[in-house]
């Protein structure tokens, strides 16, 4: 039986990763302690975790403690993540390392521990949320553009070390997705929801490709462009 495992297991685009996925399959949904418990329609078996990305000591324990449950993660799904507050952040050091912390650092640490698993046994997938903000880092939002373009940089450094290994990792890269995170903000260009943005995953997942997965995929030519857009005009540029 497949075992899905999202981490961020309250976040919209997981949970429409897991939906899809679900069929048959033993779905875990690590996420904060506290909250609501969704239910995941179609899967074997529903599984919740409480799971805080921040605390990296605990990640070692975390996954053994999933694997030593269900069985050994097919899939994972990193979806856990903060936009934080760019103006506070401007002030004050610490919400700069809350950000980085959650965003670049817990991810690259349960990256590290899922993918030493998946290669000892020569199978797996993982995804990890990249975004287009950490493509060229804007002047709006740096602070989390940068925790993205960190985290981007390593996955992709580790993807080239999984090659060959049987694990395939994906960097999906959305662009502006349209729901709570991002609840009062203008909608940028080529802006999409959690239903495509796990659409467009799930059927990476399933048919295989590349490992940048740009959401959609025409951004992928605008930040091509981005690239030699100059800096006079690029910090003016909006979220």
């Amino acid at each position: 039986m497949t075992v899905v495992a999202v981490f961020g297991g309250r976040s919209e685009i997981g949970l429409e990763i897991a939906r899809r996925l679900a069929q048959g399959a033993t779905v875990v949904l690590a996420s904060r302690p506290g909250g609501e418990r969704p239910d995941v329609s179609g899967a074997q078996r529903v599984m919740h975790v409480d799971f805080d990305a921040d605390e990296v000591a605990a990640h070692v324990n975390a996954v053994d403690a999933i694997e030593a449950e269900v069985g050994a993660i097919d899939i994972a799904v990193l979806t856990f993540g903060v936009l934080g507050d760019q103006a506070l952040a401007e002030r004050d050091p610490g919400e700069v390392v809350r950000i980085l912390h959650t965003d670049f650092v817990a991810q690259a640490s349960l990256l590290t521990v899922l993918a030493d698993r998946m290669r000892a046994r020569g199978a797996g997938t993982l995804v990890a949320f990249s975004s287009v903000a950490g493509q060229r880092v804007r002047r709006a939002n740096y602070v989390y553009g940068s925790a993205k373009a960190g985290l981007d940089g390593f996955a992709s450094g580790l993807a080239d070390a999984l090659h060959g290994s049987g694990v395939d990792l994906i960097i999906a890269r959305p662009g502006f997705v349209i729901g709570r995170m991002t609840a009062g903000m203008s909608p940028a260009p080529f802006s999409s929801t959690p239903d495509q943005v796990a659409d467009a995953v799930v059927k990476r997942i399933r048919g295989g490709g590349a490992v940048e997965l740009w959401i959609p995929w025409q951004l992928r030519a605008m930040f091509a462009v981005a690239a030699v857009v100059p800096r006079a005009l690029w910090r003016r540029m909006p979220r």
